[in-house]
């Protein structure tokens, strides 16, 4: 009974989170089927939930970034430049919250 409270606030909470940023995004950003693939095969991270996401443009080139949390709670941020290049992967320092 918890572990499905617990799957239902961790949706809810990644609702929340993403809301802001969906108007920026595309509608299917398949990058993150991308950056979930890389972080499960380089740092075995099944991924829970996306933190955030962003995809933006700068002179021309498409920049994508992502946070993402593991099932097992470690965080990894996600960053590419372009469509081709793997993402450049970087966990996440862990913080304490008071």
């Amino acid at each position: 009974m918890f572990d499905i409270k617990k799957k239902i606030l961790v949706t809810f909470a990644s609702v929340l989170l993403t809301a802001p940023h969906a108007i920026a995004q595309s509608t299917n950003p398949a990058w993150l089927d991308e950056v979930t693939m890389q972080l499960a095969f380089e740092e075995q991270c099944n991924v829970g939930y996306f933190i955030s996401m962003k995809e933006t443009e700068l002179a021309g080139q498409l920049y994508f970034e992502a946070r993402a949390q593991c099932e097992d709670g470690r965080q990894f941020d996600a960053v590419r430049e372009g469509r081709i290049q793997p993402f450049k992967i970087t966990k996440c320092k862990e913080t304490v919250v008071c």
